[in-house]
């Protein structure tokens, strides 16, 4: 029977949501064609994670070793190369975050499978695989076929699929062996730290008033950071506000920055590149403001306005008690 398989992420001992996002779609796929899921865990201590992926699957195969304790695409890459060359899945998703794309490529080179990286959705035609990727600064979707290969590696973007379950499983746990690893590794592990770690923590809030490029000048921050105080909201902002050094890294979101779940999302001068709009889908109600009504926001606003994010910041104030 055919096998879509998924590599499980995580950090600190914490299953990645980029996970359970891929395992949705690749679920999708396998109850429509009557494929396998199997999903892979490696690392040290991995027994919590491996129970949190027991019905997500219908195996979950663990490599749990003190030397994989930290993460390390030399070593993953070799146990992954000989698994796929055991079990020879038609799909291995990854997500396509700093760990994969340090450790796909050369993943890629080791099995001979072609890779498609970044991809936002995945179909099956005539049993191949084909991938739908977003070209031009998010503004057209490419789908793309894959060379003829005995199986095809592929690197999912945050935030394309829901992180919930579409079916049910009761998956049988499988301990895996480790292969051979490399003897002298070129690379060692120093420490995590994380770069979003701040006073703030926007990850928790309920309400969120995001700025972006289109807020003008520094000055204008204070205006959107009265706006949200008076709406009992939380700032932060698009990555260009934090390359300006306008605003401090922890109140970033997207793919470089933090994932969001808010009840409201009201973006402010914001374009919607697809970093951002990685960090948003989770937000219950998305709320955009842009002058230029082709920005790519607009296509997962819930609302929009067409306007001057500082008009609307000036209004809004007006009409809340000060």
């Amino acid at each position: 029977m055919t096998e879509l398989m998924v590599v499980a992420e995580h950090r600190d001992g914490e299953l990645r949501e980029i996970t359970l996002q891929i395992l949705n779609k690749a679920s999708e796929l396998c109850s429509k064609y009557g494929h396998e899921l199997s999903v892979v865990v490696i690392g040290s201590g991995m027994g919590n994670i491996a129970d949190q992926l027991k019905d997500w699957a219908n195996r979950v195969i663990v490599y749990d070793d003190l030397r994989l304790k930290h993460f390390d695409p030399a070593d993953f890459k070799e146990a992954l190369s000989a698994l796929i060359a055991d079990r020879k899945p038609l799909i291995t998703f990854l997500g396509h975050t700093p760990w994969s794309m340090d450790l796909a490529p050369g993943l890629a080179v080791k099995t001979g499978y072609p890779l498609a990286t970044d991809c936002v959705d995945l179909l099956l035609d005539s049993g191949k695989p084909k991938v739908v990727r977003q070209i031009y600064g998010g503004k057209i979707f490419s789908r793309m076929n894959f060379r003829d290969a005995a199986g095809y590696l592929v690197t999912i973007r945050s935030g394309s699929f829901p992180a919930s379950k579409n079916s049910d499983y009761q998956a049988e746990v499988i301990h895996a062996a480790m292969p051979a690893l490399c003897a002298n590794p070129v690379r060692e592990f120093l420490g995590f730290q994380d770069a979003g770690k701040g006073e703030v923590d926007i990850s928790q809030a309920e309400l969120l008033v995001s700025v972006g490029r289109g807020i003008g000048e520094e000055e204008n921050i204070a205006e959107a950071r009265e706006l949200a105080d008076l709406m009992g909201g939380t700032l932060s902002c698009s990555r260009p506000i934090v390359d300006k050094k306008w605003l401090p890294k922890f109140h970033q979101v997207g793919t470089s920055g933090k994932t969001v779940k808010p009840k409201v999302y009201l973006a402010l001068g914001i374009s919607g590149a697809f970093q951002h709009v990685a960090g948003i889908s989770g937000a219950e109600t998305i709320i955009a403001v842009n002058k230029d009504k082709k920005a790519p926001i607009f296509r997962v606003a819930h609302y929009g306005v067409v306007a001057d994010a500082l008009e609307v910041i000036e209004a809004l104030k007006n009409e809340l008690p000060q």
